[in-house]
């Protein structure tokens, strides 16, 4: 789409917080008219929609929403959006106790192109690990992403998160 209905989305979410709770049909309004925009086969359409359901506490009714805006090819028009799209969809997985599908959608981010996704997926994933009572794969996620951030300690913290999943022996 064209920089004007993207930057018309991005004030649309920087509206975001003004929303009570009891107002989240009302920005969810807001979504679909910018996405009415749109043309039918646009992934741009339920990607913005599933990121407004799954912002206002419905994960049930985002789920599909990524999961088109991914099969009309969201991660070929824009990357970044594509990362984010599968980050949301496997915690909103997550969330409807499908866990596992979402371990198995972000494992493979792990491989990919780095970018300023790259802790986000970490903690999306740590939380589906959780959830399968996996904690110490989870642990071991978050501490080797926070420990690129530390002033100091980042070694002894890489390797304790390494220790964590590393078989004994």
């Amino acid at each position: 789409m064209n920089r004007d209905w993207e930057d018309r989305v991005t004030a649309a979410w920087a509206t975001f917080d003004d929303y009570a709770e009891e107002d989240a049909a009302d920005f969810r309004a807001v979504i679909d008219a910018l996405v009415a925009e749109l043309p039918d086969d646009s992934p741009l359409g339920p990607f913005e929609q599933a990121c407004a359901w799954a912002s206002t506490g419905h994960s049930d009714r985002a789920v599909p929403l990524y999961r088109r805006a991914l099969e009309l090819g969201l991660s070929e028009a824009s990357g970044y959006k594509g990362r984010r799209a599968k980050i949301q969809l496997s915690s909103s997985l997550r969330n409807i106790g499908q866990a596992e599908e979402g371990v198995k959608l972000l494992t493979p981010e792990l491989d990919g192109p780095s970018d300023e996704l790259d802790d986000a997926v970490r903690a999306s994933l740590a939380l589906c690990l959780s959830s399968l009572g996996r904690d110490r794969e989870g642990l071991s996620l978050v501490l080797g992403a926070l420990a690129a951030h530390l002033p100091r300690y980042q070694r002894s913290m890489a390797n304790y998160a390494r220790a964590l999943v590393e078989p004994v022996g």
